[in-house]
């Protein structure tokens, strides 16, 4: 079936939704992939569209809107409210919890992929390599409590409709232009100090965890799959930093 990426014009949706396409035409299968989002900035668009990918320009928080997108047989849901949350808590919510119970009511006869986080989970000890899928949520302040709200109306969408889903709680994707090692490195260069206050992390690099996501798909059942992705290294901010400092 064809592939629908909503809310594609964040930090992972442009090179997931290319990953797609790169991988229909490699294989020769003729699928429409398309993209979903606001476009507030044209050159994401343009630069999907050049690279074979559709696009249509909506607000998924627009109930009418939403009804107006083909059905088609995989969703991949990446919209979302994360960084400036604590400002905007009301909005938060509403992308958060709001939009998934849209997406999960007009898409109930597709397969959908919904990205969620590692915050639902309760902090842990580092030695203990990070919580597995069976552990219980604890979601510690308004951006976690409305990412377990987001996969409570996914979960519920599932079990209401049969709709087959897998909910990837990630954990967390860098490259070369972003992400938590990017933040060190930065900070080392520039000789400012490091904040050791949360002193280990975890990541996986974006291909990675973009390969990882679209097979995810195979794997959407009902109730709801969960599956943890992150890199398998517990890694700390202190050996980092001084690892990048050698470097540099």
């Amino acid at each position: 079936g064809d592939l629908l990426f909503l809310g594609i014009a964040g930090k992972i949706g442009p090179s997931l939704a290319r990953m797609a396409k790169r991988a229909c035409d490699a294989a020769g299968v003729k699928k429409r992939v398309v993209g979903v989002s606001r476009f507030s900035n044209p050159h994401e668009r343009a630069d999907l569209e050049a690279n074979g990918i559709e696009t249509i320009q909506g607000d998924l928080l627009d109930p009418d809107f939403v009804k107006t997108l083909l059905a088609v047989t995989n969703v991949f849901f990446l919209a979302g409210m994360k960084f400036g949350a604590q400002g905007k808590l009301a909005y938060t919510w509403a992308m958060n919890t709001y939009v998934p119970a849209l997406v999960a009511e007009h898409f109930r006869n597709s397969r959908i992929v919904a990205f969620s986080t590692g915050c639902v989970y309760p902090l842990v000890p580092v030695e203990s390599g990070g919580s597995t899928e069976q552990d219980m949520p604890v979601a510690i302040g308004e951006y976690a409590q409305s990412c377990l709200g987001r996969e409570r109306l996914f979960e519920y969408g599932s079990l209401r409709h049969k709709t087959a889903v897998t909910l990837v709680r990630l954990n967390y994707a860098v490259e070369m232009r972003y992400g938590v090692v990017v933040d060190i490195a930065c900070k080392v260069y520039n000789r400012q100090p490091v904040d050791l206050t949360m002193g280990y992390f975890n990541v996986i690099w974006q291909g990675d965890m973009n390969a990882a996501v679209l097979r995810c798909l195979p794997l959407c059942s009902t109730p709801a799959q969960i599956i943890n992705l992150t890199g398998p290294e517990t890694l700390s901010v202190k050996e980092t930093a001084l690892a990048l400092g050698a470097l540099m």
